[in-house]
């Protein structure tokens, strides 16, 4: 009597790959000049910036004392601000170009969504209608070096929103100062970084800056200005 044929092999069970397609969309960012109808997000964007700086015991700006002093003079003469936004739609071409500065756009192309849970409190007055956040901005004024017998930017403050942080768009508000003092035949741009933030030390060498160990801050404020005030009466 012939044996018994074998049981057929046991059918492998689907494996199910996860989907190599990203569950997120592109973020598409703009750098704008900033205007006075930015100075209550500029105020909230500065006190943040306090907070991660672990300086806010010396925050008293108001958005009475930012009105009065920025945006009083035609941009790139005096105080100058960029402004950050982000959509998730294109920037149309809606805001008219300073003579000497037009808005720059960049695409983001994330793996995964932004989770803003400030995105209200940051929404732009100057979007048109759109889907616009406000997610960081740059403040810089020009100064003058003699040694080179040139005019250049200096960057008072660079902050971007945590939840929008590693993503370039810090390097993209850096790139436009420093694209725009080029333009302008400027020969630096300069700023300062706290000496225990090695993720910014880090992320300007790498944009080819050098961090001058040898030079120090010196700065009068507070009761050690006035004094020199009350001096001279």
């Amino acid at each position: 009597m012939a044996a018994a044929a074998p049981p057929p092999p046991p059918t492998p069970a689907a494996i199910t790959l996860p989907d190599p397609t990203p569950t997120g969309q592109p973020v598409f960012a703009r750098v704008r000049l900033g205007n006075a109808s930015d100075v209550p997000h500029i105020h909230k964007l500065i006190h943040q910036m306090a907070v991660f700086e672990r300086l806010s015991h010396h925050f008293s700006a108001t958005e009475a004392s930012l009105s009065s002093t920025l945006f009083t003079s035609p941009p790139f003469q005096s105080f100058t601000i960029f402004i950050l936004e982000v959509s998730p739609n294109p920037f149309p071409p809606t805001i008219p170009p300073h003579p000497l500065f037009s808005p720059i756009t960049q695409i983001a192309p994330l793996d995964l969504p932004i989770n803003d849970p400030e995105k209200e409190a940051f929404r732009s007055h100057n979007s048109g209608g759109l889907d616009v956040v406000i997610a960081g901005f740059v403040l810089f004024f020009p100064n003058f070096s003699t040694f080179l017998g040139k005019p250049g930017f200096y960057v008072e403050d660079l902050f971007v929103r945590d939840c929008y942080r590693r993503k370039g768009f810090g390097k993209m508000l850096l790139s436009a100062v420093a694209a725009q003092a080029v333009k302008m035949g400027y020969g630096r741009v300069e700023w300062v970084v706290l000496d225990w933030n090695v993720n910014a030390i880090k992320f300007y060498e790498e944009m080819g800056a050098k961090v001058l160990q040898e030079w120090r801050i010196c700065r009068l404020t507070g009761e050690a200005l006035q004094a020199y005030g009350s001096a001279h009466n």
